[in-house]
């Protein structure tokens, strides 16, 4: 290949790395420009906050029920909340500490409970556990 191709190919990478940056922290700091992508992708921001210790939390304290939900599902810590599966004391202490809002709270510790008794059961097995866990309603 030749360098001054090669060095051309690095130098437009480069450009757009930067312009895609950039383009993200203008909407980031301007309401103008942000488009409706942007905003969707980070409509539950505001629910998002750290506790005392430096752990990220949910707080929906006073946020109606159907944003509550939609907040956990569209939220990183539901992420880390189903890697803590099939460990339910776990999965229940995740929740008492990291989520606020008592609606969102006592469904999620129904559901898990919920679940618990069938995976332990045998009516539900691990996959399938998973899967009720992730489809939060």
């Amino acid at each position: 290949m030749d360098k001054s191709l090669f060095i051309f190919i690095l130098i437009g990478l480069g450009f757009l790395y930067f312009v895609t940056n950039f383009v993200g922290d203008i909407q980031k700091e301007d309401e103008t420009y942000q488009n409706n992508e942007y905003q969707q992708e980070h409509k539950y921001d505001q629910y998002q906050s750290v506790d005392s210790i430096g752990q990220k939390i949910l707080n929906l304290t006073g946020a109606d029920t159907k944003t509550q939900i939609a907040a956990w599902n569209a939220s990183e810590l539901k992420q880390e909340f189903l890697e803590l599966f099939p460990d339910f004391s776990d999965m229940k202490r995740f929740v008492k500490e990291r989520v606020r809002g008592d609606t969102l709270k006592t469904k999620l510790l129904s559901q898990i409970n919920t679940v618990e008794s069938k995976f332990f059961s045998g009516t539900m097995n691990a996959e399938q556990a998973k899967q009720a866990l992730d489809r939060f309603q």
